[in-house]
């Protein structure tokens, strides 16, 4: 539930970042001049530049979902993203701690907003709950938008489709920079996932297919499994290089590392169940791909059959891969 009548929404949010002075603001490219660190420890602390998040919505346990416009120093693009941080993130136990990250992709086109930022659909409230029961682990979210604009109805695959916007860049790249300037964070690929559903669940499974060097684990619910963008014509060599079918083959002939997919979807979906089934049967379990399949009882292809299957037992199975929160030694 988001708290009222007294909205706080537009003001400024702090999530305690310890974020150097004179860090700049967000999308700026002075770099950051980030804090202190050991080379050898776990956590990243974050570098700044500070970005100036603004409050979009406050849960009854009143942490903050913060917005800001981010331009992406990789990719060039400049959009919104949404952020949330467990109540944990501000507990003086975890002073030191770097957090888990998820990137919460939405269906649909995605833009101008992502609507797993709003409170009705409970994401940010029950993965707060499932950490609290232990069955999830305390998720940093990020939640940027999935596509450079809806007028088109076209869809970009969160793919860096030649001719347009780099979205792919954006959601593997820039999205992760944010979190790294203003959160503390874990330094390897086991503190950091995707979760996505429809054409958000095809972009994170690809994300993590497509670099398992820095993304350990994807929750794809109802998800796209190839490409299906017409901007791709005429592209064949780089649709391919974003075919999770292709990189999965590439990935189980290189050996590792190894993935964690979990996959859901609804028993009253329709078309959706054959192509995971058959991406199961021909990839799933198979060298470094680990498979997981959530069949929603009752569920449809939107977004709060997905938090139910979620909490059913996909966030419980990417949660015993991902580590966090972890000291810094």
């Amino acid at each position: 539930m988001e708290i009222g009548p007294f909205s706080r929404k537009g003001e400024p949010v702090s999530f305690g970042q310890d974020i150097p002075a004179g860090g700049g603001q967000a999308g700026g490219n002075d770099g950051g001049k980030g804090a202190q660190q050991a080379s050898d420890s776990k956590v990243a602390m974050p570098t700044g530049p500070a970005a100036p998040f603004k409050n979009a919505n406050t849960l009854s346990d009143g942490t903050e979902i913060g917005v800001v416009t981010y331009q992406g120093k990789k990719s060039g693009f400049t959009g919104k993203v949404w952020v949330w941080a467990p109540k944990q993130y501000k507990d003086p136990k975890y002073k030191h701690s770097g957090f888990p990250v998820l990137i919460a992709l939405p269906g649909g086109p995605g833009y101008p907003m992502n609507y797993w930022m709003g409170t009705d659909l409970g994401l940010e409230s029950s993965v707060a709950k499932w950490s609290e029961e232990g069955t999830g682990k305390p998720f940093i979210i990020a939640m940027p938008v999935l596509n450079p604009r809806n007028a088109d109805p076209l869809y970009w695959d969160g793919s860096d489709i030649p001719g347009q916007p780099k979205m792919g860049t954006w959601l593997t790249e820039d999205v992760p920079q944010l979190i790294k300037e203003n959160f503390r964070t874990i330094k390897s690929r086991d503190g950091w996932a995707f979760m996505g559903s429809s054409t958000g669940g095809f972009a994170g499974l690809k994300a993590v297919l497509k670099h398992p060097d820095k993304f350990k684990a994807v929750i794809a619910s109802g998800p796209d499994i190839v490409p299906d963008s017409r901007l791709w014509q005429g592209h064949q060599k780089e649709m391919d290089a974003n075919n999770p079918e292709l990189l999965s083959k590439k990935l189980i002939a290189k050996g590792g590392p190894d993935v964690y997919l979990a996959f859901q979807y609804g028993t009253l979906e329709g078309t959706v169940k054959g192509k995971v089934d058959k991406y199961i049967a021909t990839y799933g379990n198979k060298g470094p791909i680990h498979t997981h399949l959530q069949v929603i009882q009752g569920g449809s292809h939107n977004a709060k059959s997905y938090v139910k299957g979620m909490g059913e037992g996909s966030m419980k199975w990417i949660s015993e891969h991902i580590s966090g929160p972890v000291d810094p030694s």
